[in-house]
């Protein structure tokens, strides 16, 4: 009996996979490059012909659809010039790096219509692949989903030495998956369960050509909601070498990635004397437990999304993308190295503090455990909400409870972390290297450790929050300060005479016990109001401006002070 379900299970796939072969007609869309420590990314409102004869509204970076792909050196020193031509507000986070809040690019960060946001920053990271894309608070899904977004790759000298792949788009292959809904007018739509329409760095039915050799793939999961369950045909062994962060100590040999998303993973496959065969790279979805979003029932225990039934990429096995082997290159790799780097965990004896987040509906009932809202620790988001400190230099284990019917992509800003357990048992080999993102399942915990240094501000906070992109712009997110040591400018603030009330305002307040320069910033370091102060007491009138966080920067013969107030 189990001998015909599985000569039965064969045929369909194989019948699949005919079918999908003969559908595969578009080469893959490779994304441009942008190298050195200069750089310039213009957001526009475009079109991208996607089905033939219908122009599809999209968000392009320096292109119609998504943006360039940005080469950083790990030491450079970068400036990079965000132009926004869009008609709307947005941000730019550049996703996985180690930057200052100031540069991290989240919803605080906000760059105008027709203005420029210019972050400069050090590159602290590891080589791997990380991304970049919009972060606006309640508009991230929409500005991602019409193609705000980027790769990064970031080259290191430990990564150099090796005998690894890294000719892009030769044996190096950038690989961005998303699933998207379109309605009737071609036009891409914000929603949650219609997603049934696969694409590959922009391309829908994509093919790639690769050398009969060792091939490296770049992988992203860029969907809003989706999760992956990346396999070959004919459950071919391909190799992990990295995950978000850097690579790997050694190379893991797997037939099954889960990639949740935001995730990222390099992978490595060997096509050596695999000449013109052709190899189809799936998602298992069937494979999925329940209660993740791909599988057959995204919920694990009550629940449903409207909708999600009728997906035809949810609970089965589909394609992502056609791989044909054509002849290798010269110079080609033909093996899998050994070992890859130096890894080394963070010790949890090394731990100062344990912080417990746990995921929960809003309102308990059978289908809001699925679909929300979600809240992290009761609360959903608020911009002026402080919901961590974190000291400089904290080594910090969070437990990420789940208690809803669905599971959860986590990613934190600014460091990377090494997971410690998954529902108390020790990760997989290819999830024990450096991650920003991990998928946490349903009714599940997981504990990872991380130290968060080199970055520290009083103001601007970093964010962490789910990356089902819906869940987050619906307040299933949270922010933390990485304070400073109680020195400089900080030290100063405490022990000032000066007063502000009331402080939040409705934008107008008053200022006691000054004298001297008056300057306050917004978040993009632009000067929106300054004054000579002679008197002892002022009064400030802001009520046009924006409600948000500035900074008021007082210069005077005795101190320097610089002070955080609230419009709301």
């Amino acid at each position: 009996m189990k001998l015909i379900v599985k000569i039965v299970y064969s045929v369909i796939i194989n019948a699949f996979l005919i079918s999908s072969d003969a559908k595969s007609q578009n080469p893959l869309a490779i994304p441009d490059t942008l190298s050195g420590t200069t750089f310039q990314l213009n957001i526009n409102d475009t079109t991208k012909q996607f089905y033939t004869s219908y122009n599809t509204n999209t968000f392009g970076i320096n292109a119609n659809y998504l943006g360039p792909t940005l080469f950083l050196n790990q030491g450079d020193s970068v400036s990079i010039t965000v132009n926004n031509l869009l008609a709307d507000t947005t941000t730019i986070h550049w996703h996985g790096m180690h930057v200052s809040s100031k540069n991290d690019g989240g919803p605080h960060t906000y760059i105008l219509p027709s203005t420029s946001w210019n972050p400069k920053f050090q590159i602290k990271d590891k080589a791997s692949t990380y991304w970049y894309h919009s972060h606006l608070h309640m508009k991230t899904n929409h500005h991602a989903t019409l193609g705000a977004a980027g790769l990064i790759i970031v080259r290191d000298t430990e990564e150099a030495a090796l005998n690894l792949p890294r000719r892009y788009n030769v044996d190096d292959f950038p690989i961005v998956i998303q699933s998207k809904a379109f309605d009737s007018n071609k036009q891409i739509t914000i929603n949650n369960a219609y997603d049934s329409v696969m694409m590959v760095n922009g391309t829908l039915k994509p093919f790639l050509n690769i050398p009969a050799q060792v091939v490296r793939l770049r992988l992203l999961n860029a969907s809003s909601n989706r999760v992956y369950n990346i396999g070959f045909t004919g459950n071919l062994t391909f190799y992990q070498i990295a995950s978000d962060g850097g690579l790997l100590s050694a190379p893991v040999s797997i037939t099954r990635l889960r990639l949740a998303p935001g995730e990222r993973a390099e992978i490595l496959l060997n096509a050596t004397g695999m000449i013109s065969q052709t190899v189809n790279m799936l998602s298992y979805a069937s494979e999925l437990p329940n209660g993740i979003y791909g599988a057959t029932n995204p919920s694990a225990m009550m629940g449903s999304i409207a909708g999600y039934s009728s997906n035809v990429l949810n609970g089965t096995i589909f394609q992502v993308l056609q791989l044909n082997v054509v002849a290798p290159t010269t110079n080609p790799v033909t093996a899998i190295a050994a070992a890859l780097a130096n890894v080394q965990p963070i010790n949890p004896s090394s731990s100062n503090i344990t912080r417990q987040l746990t995921f929960a509906p809003t309102i308990m009932g059978m289908n809001t455990m699925v679909n929300g809202p979600f809240e992290i620790n009761g609360a959903l988001f608020n911009m002026n909400t402080i919901n961590y400190n974190v000291p400089l230099n904290n080594t910090e284990i969070w437990t990420l409870n789940n208690q809803t019917a669905i599971a959860h992509p986590f990613h934190i800003h600014d460091v990377q972390f090494y997971i410690l357990d998954i529902n108390g048992t020790i990760p997989a080999a290819n999830l024990q290297g450096r991650k920003d993102v991990v998928l946490v399942p349903a009714q599940q915990t997981v504990r990872f450790i991380a130290v968060f240094e080199d970055f520290c501000d009083s103001v601007i906070p970093y964010m962490y929050h789910c990356h089902m992109l819906p869940h987050e712009d619906d307040g299933m997110i949270g922010q933390f300060l990485v304070t400073c040591p109680a020195t400089g400018i900080d030290e100063q603030n405490i022990n000032s005479s000066i007063i502000i009330y009331p402080n939040p305002s409705s934008g107008k307040f008053a200022i006691e016990n000054t004298e001297g320069e008056l300057s306050i910033y917004n978040l993009l370091g632009e000067i929106i109001y300054s004054e000579k102060i002679i008197s002892k007491k002022t009064v400030i009138d802001l009520t046009n401006q924006v409600k948000g966080i500035y900074f008021l920067k007082l210069l005077s013969e005795n101190e320097n002070v610089m002070k955080k107030i609230i419009i709301e």
